[in-house]
């Protein structure tokens, strides 16, 4: 992958070869900024799109409001994304507080989230959610499965079992990287630092994935997604380059194995969050850059 080497990334292990690609999924771009908001309730406005294996719902949130009872299968996530935004999350006979600029993992079973403040909250919930999947702004992308996405499979159970964890946004990136990983059962979320005017035109990194999808998710600002597509015998499954402007708040689905880079050209913070489901393997094998790694365990003889 042609990282710079001053770029950890430059580091990652190359996977085993995925079978070579015939056909290609397009891209999907949820571009809230330009919709309504999926739903209207009291106290937020809240948009739902989706990938392959997952909802995503981004609300904005203004006083006190009760994002609602779940009673989801797998572990699920919820962000309170601003400091001003805290969360109050029920699952498992627990209740925990979670301020703003946090993490928190809900496990499986029934669950209620209530959201107070002023700010924004994330959601991230396995595509098995039938009624979220139908609210999701970019459904009809989805109406047959996705080439080169293999069926999703959860990662061990979390040391200790399934409760409430939260995790602190924070936290210092990983060294010489903006990044901050982590990982769930279903989900990894890098949690990139933000970035202050356009990003360096002569320092992008394509790279490609052979068999996931990268949800990328603008926050803040403006990015350009750079997308090309492999050639393959096949002539009419091949599929012009790309390079599409997203404005915050915006959702890019990138497939496999396209060739891609998401480049800052905001003048002012640009921010944007990378989501993968399940967990990333490479990410995962690299020494101390998965932050809660040792509550979530890798699966069995994937350390290697």
């Amino acid at each position: 992958m042609p990282y710079d080497a001053a770029d950890p990334r430059s580091a990652l292990t190359a996977p085993a070869a995925a079978p070579a690609a015939t056909d290609y999924s397009g891209m999907s771009y949820a571009e809230f900024s330009e919709l309504p908001p999926t739903l209207v309730e009291p106290g937020r406005a809240e948009w739902i799109a989706r990938a392959q294996n997952l909802v995503l719902a981004l609300a904005t949130v203004d006083g006190d409001t009760d994002l609602g009872e779940r009673d989801e299968p797998e572990e699920h996530i919820a962000i309170a994304v601003d400091p001003g935004v805290s969360l109050v999350v029920e699952a498992g006979g627990e209740r925990v507080e979670a301020p703003g600029e946090r993490l928190v993992i809900v496990p499986p079973g029934r669950s209620r989230i209530t959201a107070s403040g002023s700010g924004r909250v994330l959601r991230l919930v396995r595509s098995t959610a039938s009624d979220l999947v139908a609210q999701s702004v970019n459904a009809e992308d989805y109406a047959s499965p996705h080439h080169n996405v293999p069926p999703f499979a959860a990662w061990p159970e979390p040391v200790g079992g399934y409760r409430i964890r939260v995790y602190d946004l924070t936290v210092p990136t990983l060294p010489g990287s903006p990044f901050r990983l982590y990982r769930c059962t279903t989900f990894m979320v890098n949690w990139i630092a933000p970035q202050d005017g356009p990003r360096d035109p002569a320092k992008l990194s394509p790279h490609h994935h052979d068999d996931f999808e990268q949800c990328s998710l603008v926050l803040e600002g403006e990015y350009v997604h750079h997308i090309r597509w492999p050639w393959t015998t096949d002539r009419t499954v091949w599929r012009e380059d790309e390079h599409h402007l997203t404005p915050a708040p915006s959702l890019a689905v990138i497939p496999p194995p396209s060739q891609h880079t998401s480049e800052a050209v905001g003048e002012g913070r640009n921010r944007l969050v990378d989501i993968f489901s399940p967990p990333r393997l490479d990410f995962s094998r690299m020494p101390d850059w998965v932050l809660n790694a040792e509550d979530y365990p890798m699966p069995a003889g994937a350390e290697a």
